[in-house]
């Protein structure tokens, strides 16, 4: 991405129908009025595991204010920042909105700060400032939803992610973590069109391939399931879960040879994890593979209960989970707690 000029910063109104404006200002007042009031009692579900902070591309020069002294402390705001001078970072933030405070983009990185020590309530309040200056902030809406998905106010968060995506289509954070909160929803078809928007968008997210195949697959659309794991094996060639919902999926369709050998890549890759829980039920599945094939006649102790056999495949398809802050070309926990980070300048 380029350097951003003011006008870039400043996106357009006229992205928003009158009537979305008024449905998504009357959510926001409300919210604002009955939310925030509130936010010292949310329950935090999991500490944020953000440890890279996204890198701005805006420079120096960038006119984010005509206020040449309020520009002059965001952009020292910027560089400390991006040096993980987080205590630095904010108190240039907060003088920049001292002499400017229509400046949303600090608001934001005030957010971003927050969110990161898990002060959540605050990095709300900051998010929701943010809105307020710039009602066309796409990644303030962004990281609203992000905060809102973190403190399980699930619906708050779908209404903050899809404003987003109102704004800018084409955020594929966005696009990953609504599809996250449709599935839990049980509404797969709409998670399923969020996910595929996704790897249109960006066809290296082993983790959006991942959950689509198991949105696809609860839709008993099995041969594109397959595909999506497949796909998701080929970015991330270590994702022991792609590998066992692959495996299980298989086994069911009943390609035992083909079952046989994607379990065992799962199977590995568990135990080098240190996941044994899971590494011995696929032994459990293996064995029960292994003798209809008739490749092994497995000894009295070894064979597989009613129970046991019940157990090994009711857990056909894996839950989903928000992935890590981080995101690699070769995640390493794609089944993590947290909702997947902003990976864009907080000062888009």
């Amino acid at each position: 991405m380029g350097t951003l000029t003011y006008e870039e910063l400043k996106i357009s109104t006229g992205l928003l129908l009158m009537s979305e404006k008024y449905l998504f200002s009357h959510w926001l007042n409300l919210f604002c009025q009955v939310t925030l009031g509130s936010c010292s009692a949310f329950l935090v579900l999991a500490a944020p595991t953000m440890t890279n902070f996204p890198v701005s591309k805006l420079l120096a020069e960038t006119a984010i204010s005509q206020d040449l002294e309020a520009a002059s402390f965001f952009q020292q705001g910027v560089t400390r920042y991006n040096r993980q001078d987080l205590q630095g970072a904010e108190y240039a933030f907060r003088q920049a909105l001292q002499r400017d405070p229509n400046l949303g983009a600090a608001r934001n990185y005030l957010g971003n700060i927050f969110m990161g020590q898990n002060r959540l309530d605050v990095a709300l309040q900051e998010f929701t400032e943010a809105i307020k200056v710039n009602p066309n902030f796409s990644e303030a809406y962004y990281n609203l939803g992000l905060v809102l998905h973190r403190q399980g106010e699930k619906d708050a968060a779908i209404t903050a992610y899809r404003q987003s995506l109102v704004i800018d289509s084409t955020r594929v954070a966005a696009l990953y973590n609504l599809g996250l909160l449709l599935y839990e929803q049980g509404n797969f078809e709409e998670a399923i069109a969020a996910y595929q928007k996704a790897v249109s968008l960006d066809g290296s997210n082993a983790n959006a391939y991942l959950n689509l195949a198991i949105a696809l697959q609860q839709q008993g659309q099995i041969e594109p399931a397959i595909a999506a794991y497949r796909q998701a094996l080929q970015l991330n060639p270590k994702s022991a879960s792609a590998y066992y919902n692959l495996g299980v999926t298989l086994y069911n369709q009943g390609e035992l040879k083909k079952a046989s050998g994607v379990l065992k890549r799962a199977h590995n890759e568990y135990r080098q994890q240190g996941n044994i829980e899971q590494a011995q039920k696929i032994e459990q599945l293996m064995q029960q593979i292994a003798q209809k094939s008739g490749q092994q006649q497995p000894q009295a102790s070894q064979t597989a209960t009613p129970s046991q056999s019940s157990d090994s495949t009711s857990n056909v398809v894996q839950t989903p989970e928000p992935q890590t802050a981080n995101q690699s070309e070769t995640p390493a926990n794609p089944a993590s707690t947290e909702p997947q980070s902003t990976s864009t300048s907080p000062g888009q």
